[in-house]
């Protein structure tokens, strides 16, 4: 009898890419970023995925990065890695990432080439069905599923979950209905915790936490809240965190990933301000806005008794 698949559920851990002044990663910061996700009790762990600068990692990077979160997490949750983009380098990443461990792969889109959704959905299918892992197939930029595309998929049993970073609610609500739980939901919006009160109702039971790497405790908060119904406590954290941090977030392409860097030096976590371009670092301006933001959110919401390690 096969084990049952299932994508991760809860609040997933995205670690950065910590680069040296001299633009060289970082094995030891990933490491402790790593272990703090862990910590703080984030459900899995997706490396080398557009928070990581997947797109910008050499070979011997990805692969130093995927060592290093399957040695770290020690199989406590799931590893998942980032493939995607070039459909011959998605293939030899997905291998590597099932020689060394991972326990599946997040497929990132094909980039330039919108491709038809017979295209896109054989793209899916071929990085999928390349090894045994489990595979997450992500909406975004470009790439729009389409019911019969999902359909394809549905028949793939690698494939176990959809993330969807377009945000179109109409889309996702066929999708959930159609599909219901053959497939994990995840949501994927840059800042998902803005999105996330809309997504539970359609089935949505996971989300990659950008803010989880330097305030993680207000994410769980938030999200308990949510589960929980608590609309005065969801309305404070939008108000006083989430909505603030966001409007920062929406000033400049790439502090999607920028602003992770910042937050965790702002609350001592040391990773530097390198980024790869196109992605530039956090103007001056903003990294003080952001600042008293979490100045004044670790005030309001101070950390509670450490999440023991899982």
């Amino acid at each position: 009898m096969q084990p049952i698949r299932t994508a991760p559920k809860g609040i997933l851990g995205f670690p950065i890419a910590p680069f040296t002044a001299n633009n060289k990663l970082d094995e030891k910061k990933l490491a402790h970023n790593i272990q703090f996700l862990l910590d703080e009790g984030l459900e899995a762990i997706f490396v080398a995925c557009a928070a990581g600068e997947y797109p910008s990692l050499s070979k011997e990077e990805y692969e130093a990065m995927v060592d290093v979160a399957v040695s770290v997490t020690n199989k406590k949750v799931p590893v998942y890695t980032g493939v995607g983009g070039n459909i011959q380098t998605s293939l030899e990443l997905a291998k590597i990432s099932q020689d060394k461990g991972a326990d599946g792969y997040l497929i990132l889109p094909p980039y330039l080439v919108p491709g038809e959704q017979e295209g896109l959905a054989n793209y899916f299918k071929t990085i999928a069905e390349s090894t045994s892992l489990n595979a997450i197939v992500y909406q975004r930029d470009q790439v729009a599923l389409s019911i019969p595309s999902l359909e394809a998929l549905a028949d793939i049993p690698q494939v176990v979950g959809v993330k969807d970073g377009l945000g179109n609610m109409e889309l996702n609500t066929l999708l959930t209905q159609t599909f219901k739980q053959r497939f994990s939901w995840l949501n994927g919006m840059p800042l998902a915790e803005v999105t996330m009160p809309a997504y539970v109702p359609l089935g949505f039971d996971s989300y990659s936490s950008a803010i989880s790497n330097y305030i993680p405790h207000i994410s769980r908060k938030f999200y308990n809240a949510v589960l929980d119904n608590d609309q005065v406590l969801i309305d404070d954290l939008y108000q006083h965190v989430i909505l603030p941090i966001n409007n920062i977030r929406r000033q400049r392409n790439g502090y999607a990933v920028s602003l992770i860097k910042a937050g965790m030096e702002i609350v001592g976590i040391p990773v530097g301000q390198t980024v790869r371009l196109p992605i530039l670092p956090v103007e001056k301006e903003h990294y003080t806005q952001l600042e008293k933001i979490l100045e004044h959110a670790l005030n309001r919401y101070p950390k509670e008794l450490a999440v023991h390690s899982v």
